[in-house]
């Protein structure tokens, strides 16, 4: 049987076939702390489904083209392993009634690195991709030791029989320090990414809120030859300039009231942008 691609070559046309289009802007829901999580002070659910909804509907009704829903208020994060299965049951109900009610595409993120419980709550809310912030090889993160999730993941995705569900991989991901491999250039570190299957490549700054260079978002889509976005620090005043030079952002801060991300999303704030983005 002749395989439907070449090993280690991904789709070009992941955006496309999400989105329908090859620029795109993905607004991030940012729950709040979920039963389990250390800040969660025993708000009622529905109220958490509730923020969750209403941040989606501000994205997109402003004109974004999808949402990426993540677990961002259970902080401090804990590693893949340690992570419960109610964090995915929950996420999956959101999720869902995020997608039946507005019929745009999502994705989800859970966090940190939590690439086989991202995909069953993908999989549960039919959401069309994960984001996972290390999918081959290892840093060290705000919670350890982070290795790449791709072997485990990626045998999890087929056993679901959910392979359709796109991966999103961050290179050289915000919010850690990649020294153990430092004896391999970056654009390397990328293309490992690319040869473990992942789809899209996203590139970020040095912590949430924080722009990437451009010189820098420059390498990092030359060495993916995939789909590339910019996953922080995405604002009015740069979105211009860096989707002159990759495929999309992925926004949160710079749309949130007062510009903070753990506010809600300002509905002005998304419709101005989106605006600005068509002049």
């Amino acid at each position: 049987m002749t395989p439907t691609r070449p090993i280690g070559q991904s789709s070009a046309d992941t955006l496309l076939s999400l989105f329908g289009r090859t620029k795109v802007v993905i607004g991030v829901v940012h729950l709040a702390p979920l039963p389990g999580a250390p800040r969660y002070d025993g708000e009622a659910v529905e109220a958490i489904y509730q923020r969750g909804l209403d941040d989606a509907r501000a994205y997109l009704h402003g004109g974004c083209d999808g949402v990426i829903i993540e677990n961002h208020g259970d902080i401090p994060f804990a590693k893949p392993d340690d992570i419960g299965p109610e964090t995915a049951a929950y996420m999956a109900v959101v999720a869902d009634r995020i997608r039946l009610e507005l019929g745009k595409p999502i994705g989800i993120n859970v966090l940190a690195n939590a690439a086989i419980p991202a995909l069953a709550v993908a999989s549960a809310a039919g959401a069309g991709f994960v984001r996972v912030n290390q999918w081959a090889n290892a840093y060290v993160a705000n919670e350890g030791l982070m290795e790449g999730e791709s072997g485990r993941a990626a045998r999890y995705r087929a056993r679901l029989r959910a392979n359709g569900i796109r991966i999103f991989a961050d290179a050289h991901v915000k919010h850690g320090a990649h020294a153990i491999v430092a004896d391999r250039p970056i654009e390397e570190l990328v293309r490992d990414l690319v040869f473990f299957d992942a789809d899209a490549i996203i590139a970020t700054g040095q912590r949430t809120g924080d722009a990437a260079d451009l010189d820098y978002i420059r390498m990092i889509k030359a060495a993916a030859g995939l789909p590339t976005l910019v996953g922080s620090g995405v604002s009015p005043d740069n979105a211009g300039d860096i989707l002159d030079i990759i495929d999309g952002v992925i926004i949160a801060s710079a749309l949130k009231h007062d510009g903070v991300w753990w506010n809600t999303v300002d509905p002005a704030r998304v419709t101005a942008f989106i605006t600005g983005l068509k002049r």
